[in-house]
């Protein structure tokens, strides 16, 4: 069974690629997704991995978590179910 780790603290300028390469170090990765601005195309600082099975995911936490990439600890931990957001803004004016 996939699963899917949350990847925070990372650089502005790292892209899904160096995150691919980085995790195929704990086994096949499925997807890596970078999260970036809308509006400015620039990263948010975090992003997925889909590892192929719960083992690999395990092992790439365990190799991964305070990691040093470039001038950032790494946090990386098991990514939580989405919630889905209402589309508008609850507070009144």
């Amino acid at each position: 069974m996939e699963a899917k780790l949350y990847v925070g603290n990372l650089s502005y300028t790292t892209n899904d690629e160096d995150l691919r390469t980085l995790f195929a170090q704990a086994g096949t990765v499925v997807s890596v997704a970078v999260i970036k601005d809308r509006d400015t195309g620039t990263s948010k600082g975090f992003g997925f991995v889909e590892m192929t099975s719960q083992v690999d995911a395990q092992k790439a936490i365990s190799m991964f978590n305070e990691y040093k990439m470039g001038e950032r600890a790494l946090t990386v931990n098991m990514a939580k179910p989405r919630v889905e957001r209402t589309g508008g803004s609850s507070r009144r004016f």
